[in-house]
């Protein structure tokens, strides 16, 4: 059971999908420094078959902070494109 599951939530919607077990630790840990409650589907699958994009895990909030979440998402996206340069500019 993911550790921060909405008990009392009316409905989850989908924030996002990640094969890669760094990117999702990223997300998770985004996440949980803004206060964002979220479950995580097939979160181990990738661990066990690393490289299968069929396998990914999705990351789940509840509809009313999806907006938030996905702002917080799309600032973390654009670090990383500036930290490694892929900016075009």
């Amino acid at each position: 059971m993911p550790r921060h599951h909405p008990e009392h939530s009316t409905k989850l919607v989908t924030l996002c999908e990640s094969g890669d077990v760094g990117e999702l630790a990223l997300i998770k840990s985004l996440l949980d420094g803004n206060g964002i409650r979220y479950a995580v589907q097939h979160e181990h699958v990738g661990a066990l078959y690393p490289g299968v994009a069929l396998l990914g895990s999705r990351v789940m909030v509840e509809e009313r902070d999806r907006q938030r979440a996905e702002v917080l998402i799309s600032r973390l996206a654009l670090q990383i494109r500036e930290t490694t340069g892929d900016v075009e500019g």
